[in-house]
Formats: C-alpha cells, sequence, structure tokens
C-alpha cells in the first residue's frame, strides 16, 4: 500500500529488454535506498514495483507485458523522471490516500493554467474509469494523490500546490503528455457491492 505522498523524484537510468519485457534501473537521490531491502515495493510513478537489485543510488526493478500495456512504463526512456514512494509501514502518516499502486489506466492532460500561486491542470479519463472520480474525491496522477475539484464527462480538474509542483513530475507534464491513473479504492469497492447486492436480487 502507498499514500500518494511523493518522497523523492528518480530518474530511469536505464531500459533493458529482457524476455518479451524489460528491466529498468532507477537513479535516486542521496541515501533514499538507505532502508530498502531486496524485495520491497517502490512505487514509481504510480506503479507498485519490486526491487530486485540494490546499488549505491540507484535499484533494478522488473516491468511485465502487462503493465507496460496498462501504464505509460512503456514510453520510459533514459532520463525520464519518475516519482518514487515506498511502501506504507505502520509508522509512516497516511497524509494522501491508500493506493495499491496498481494503475487503472492511462490519461492525458488536456490543458493547465496558473491560479494564484498554483495551477489547474484538467485531465481527460478513459471512459470506463472516468464513473469513479468524483467532484472533491480521490485520485492518483502518476502517484501523486490529488483532490478533484470539478468534473465534467471524462475530464477531471486538479489544483497542484506549489510544493506538489516543484517536488513533483507534474511540473513538467505539458498538454497532450500522458499519465497514469488510479482511482479511488473507495469507488472500485462500493461498485462491487452493489453488483453483489444485485446479483443476490
Amino acid at each position: 500500500m502507498f499514500t500518494g505522498i511523493v518522497e523523492a523524484q528518480g530518474r530511469i537510468a536505464s531500459v533493458v529488454p529482457v524476455g518479451g519485457d524489460r528491466r529498468l534501473t532507477i537513479d535516486t537521490a542521496g541515501a533514499y535506498l538507505d532502508d530498502v531491502k531486496l524485495g520491497d515495493s517502490i512505487a514509481v510513478s504510480g506503479i507498485c514495483l519490486t526491487a530486485v537489485e540494490l546499488l549505491p543510488r540507484s535499484f533494478v526493478a522488473d516491468l511485465s507485458v502487462e503493465t507496460l500495456d496498462a501504464t505509460i512504463a512503456g514510453g520510459w526512456t533514459l532520463g525520464t523522471p519518475v516519482n518514487l514512494e515506498k511502501a506504507l509501514t505502520p509508522a509512516k502518516p497516511l497524509g494522501g490516500h491508500l493506493m495499491v499502486g496498481h494503475v487503472d489506466g492511462v490519461g492525458h492532460l488536456v490543458e493547465k493554467h496558473e491560479d494564484a500561486r498554483s495551477w489547474r491542470l484538467t485531465f481527460e479519463a478513459p471512459l470506463a474509469l472516468a464513473r469513479y472520480i468524483a467532484r472533491k474525491g480521490s485520485v492518483a496522477i502518476d502517484g501523486v494523490s490529488l483532490t478533484v475539484n470539478e468534473v465534467q464527462g471524462a475530464r477531471f480538474g486538479v489544483n497542484i500546490i506549489p510544493q506538489t509542483w516543484t517536488h513533483t513530475t507534474l511540473g513538467a507534464l505539458q498538454p497532450g503528455s500522458a499519465v497514469n491513473l488510479e482511482v479511488d479504492l473507495i469507488a472500485r469497492y462500493l461498485e462491487r457491492l452493489i453488483e453483489a447486492r444485485d446479483l443476490q436480487g
């Protein structure tokens, strides 16, 4: 589990095809990996990846064909910046919202404009995901926990404060940029509960 509070930014240091999928090396800053153990989970721009090899300031992770097809990771190249968050522990504050690091789909930035010291961003989600995105609900964009300000059809808007703008990859997005989306778990489970009730008559 993750919270969507980005702890650091990293960069893709290598992308190596292996047996039909890919192996990545992700560079990190400073001592970020000091408390990470082999096999630990790290969210990389919202994708839960397993550290299969640890180096002094980088870690190696494998990307399956499913992950490459369902996320923006297939487009990552040498130097691509990524958001990083270690898995939630009992001692870690839950500052964002509960996330699992299983990307639901890929959205696109439609529009961005300044709003006082913040930025307002409008994204378009795949139609199959749009029903899970609600005003004042939570959504994860590239692993960043955000509150939805408004919804119109498949489009939704969020507000990015200066801290988030400068300390995550969101500040580099341009209209047309693709992003990983993870919708709120509560919305997912609520839909399933309603479906189960309807099946029971």
